[in-house]
């Protein structure tokens, strides 16, 4: 067993960034890794960049300004077509977050300091890159006080200060225990499009979202449109965790109740083996459906389909566009 440790590092250094089995170790329900994954059907299809001097120019700036995508650390399907494109979604306050979700691929550990000079950072490669929409997202931070709030705000204002007439979106983390400080400092330059994942149903929570509340992240969402009626609030879920379709239709419901505007419905991708497995991959049929059920319900904008992420095509989602399969 000490050479074990000697040679995983991360399993006692809470500073080391844990990745696939190291991170999901110490999750509260096993995950059994996945021997024989499920095959993917012929429309599951990754674009490949037309224009890859294009990513590797991007990525180049990203490091260059020490900023981090979760286009990248969350392993995302759409990559390379958005790189080729040259818009990303920008991940602020670290690499390393304090939660051990089963499907995502963002790293586990204790996080760095925030670092100060990186909303004028963002600001800059976001006005570099000429960017009339943009997508800020985080890894959860639940060693701060504010969650991160005050951090995204900062971001917002330095954002808006070099880009005055661009549209800011941000996918914040749940702020579990922190909600009514993470609100009173959103309320100083709060995004145009407020975004909290819901991920998926409620029966999954404890194996898929471990730390986090169903019933939280939904009040969270209507806390914020209270405040803001006039802003666009959105969220998205995954299928092909194991979730029965009443359940979806069911979290459908739950956030038009809690006056959420916008929703996307993609499909699940298992990052690695040791991440929650695919239990069915989601025939394109299915998947306008929902999209129907969805616009039924009185979502204003919806997208539904199985590349479909919370930010791909994001400036067109605010705009009503289809940008399902």
């Amino acid at each position: 067993m000490v050479i074990k440790y000697m040679l995983n590092p991360s399993i006692t250094d809470p500073s080391i960034k844990q990745k696939g089995e190291a991170k999901m170790r110490r999750v509260p329900i096993k995950v059994e890794m996945t021997t024989e994954p499920l095959a993917k059907p012929d429309w599951i299809r990754i674009k490949l960049p037309r224009n890859s001097a294009v990513v590797t120019s991007l990525k180049e700036t990203l490091r260059e300004n020490r900023l981090v995508t979760v286009c990248e650390e969350a392993s995302c399907p759409n990559l390379p077509e958005c790189f080729s494109h040259g818009t990303a979604t920008f991940m602020i306050m670290g690499d390393k977050c304090t939660r051990r979700c089963t499907f995502c691929d963002v790293g586990h550990g204790r996080p760095d300091p925030l670092d100060p000079e990186e909303p004028a950072n963002l600001a800059r490669t976001i006005a570099a890159m000429q960017l009339r929409y943009v997508v800020i997202t985080s890894v959860d931070r639940d060693d701060l006080r504010d969650g991160g709030a005050g951090h995204f705000v900062a971001c917002h204002e330095a954002i808006r200060a070099s880009c005055p007439n661009i549209k800011i979106e941000s996918l914040v983390p749940d702020f579990r225990g922190r909600m009514e400080v993470a609100l009173n400092e959103l309320s100083k330059a709060p995004p145009d499009v407020f975004n909290h994942n819901i991920e998926t149903v409620s029966r999954l929570y404890k194996q898929v979202r471990p730390g986090s509340d169903y019933a939280f992240s939904l009040e969270l969402l209507k806390q914020f449109k209270a405040r803001f009626p006039q802003i666009l609030t959105k969220s998205g879920i995954m299928l092909g965790l194991g979730e029965e379709l009443p359940e979806v239709e069911s979290v459908l419901a739950d956030l038009r109740q809690h006056d959420v505007n916008m929703v996307t419905i993609g499909q699940y991708l298992q990052p690695s083996r040791y991440h929650s497995p695919v239990m069915r991959y989601v025939p394109p049929a299915e998947f306008k459906q929902l999209a129907q059920l969805a616009k039924q319900l009185g979502f204003t904008h919806v997208a539904s389909g199985p590349l479909v992420r919370s930010s791909y095509h994001a400036d067109l989602q605010a705009k009503g566009v289809d940008v399902g399969e």
